[in-house]
Parts: structure tokens; C-alpha cells; sequence
């Protein structure tokens, strides 16, 4: 392989004879194959398409950004009432002292006397 930097487009690279840096390489150009303005059209639209592409993902992420500090804040506004209702029943419960417990074991015990005499009565 003579020319291992050849295109297939008339374009050919190779090192820089005697350059300070090893990584440069000189163009040449084959008038031959020299059809570069539709090679730079094509180039100037696959750079418009990605552009738009880019701005597309941009206002995608900011929408999704904006999303989620909105859906942050509505937790936290929900965490916080959570967190006040709780305070509230506590402070409650404390007062009332143990009189829930007292009312829910006799509302139970009423409830059973109630069926009881309901299925004596409904035998007859």
C-alpha cells in the first residue's frame, strides 16, 4: 500500500518532511476527483441537521429539568404536610390521653353484644 492515507475522493495525506511535530500532515489535493462543492453541501447539511438535533436535546433537557425541580418542589410541599398532620395527631392523641383506646374497646364490646342478641333473638 503506497498511499495508506489516500481517499477515495481525490484527497491524499502524508507526514511533514523535516515539521517540528510528528502529528502534522500536509493535504493534497487531485483536481481529478475534485467535486467538493457538493462534498461541502452535503457536509454544511449533515452540520444544520446536527445543530437542530443539539437544539432539539437542549430543549428537551431543560423541559425535563424544569419537570423535575417542579415534581422536587411538590414533594417536599407533600412531605411537609405529611409531617404537620403527623405533629397534629400526635399532639392530639396526647391530649385526649388513652380515651380512644377506651372508646374503640367499647364501641367493640357493644358491636358483639349486638350480634349476640341479634343471632339469639333471630333462632326464635
Amino acid at each position: 500500500m503506497a498511499d495508506p492515507y489516500r481517499s477515495r475522493e481525490g484527497l491524499s495525506t502524508r507526514s511533514v518532511a523535516g515539521g517540528s511535530n510528528p502529528d502534522e500532515i500536509q493535504l493534497r489535493i487531485d483536481p481529478m476527483h475534485a467535486d467538493f462543492d457538493e462534498e461541502v453541501t452535503g457536509l454544511r447539511k449533515q452540520v444544520r441537521q446536527l445543530r437542530n438535533v443539539a437544539q432539539e436535546i437542549e430543549s428537551e433537557a431543560k423541559f425535563q429539568n424544569d419537570f423535575l425541580n417542579q415534581l422536587q418542589m411538590t414533594m417536599i410541599k407533600a412531605q411537609a404536610g405529611v409531617k404537620n398532620n403527623m405533629r397534629r395527631l400526635n399532639k392530639s392523641i396526647i391530649r385526649e390521653g388513652s380515651n380512644h383506646v377506651m372508646h374503640v374497646v367499647l364501641f367493640a364490646l357493644f358491636c358483639f353484644f349486638v350480634v349476640y342478641l341479634w343471632s339469639k333473638f333471630s333462632r326464635r
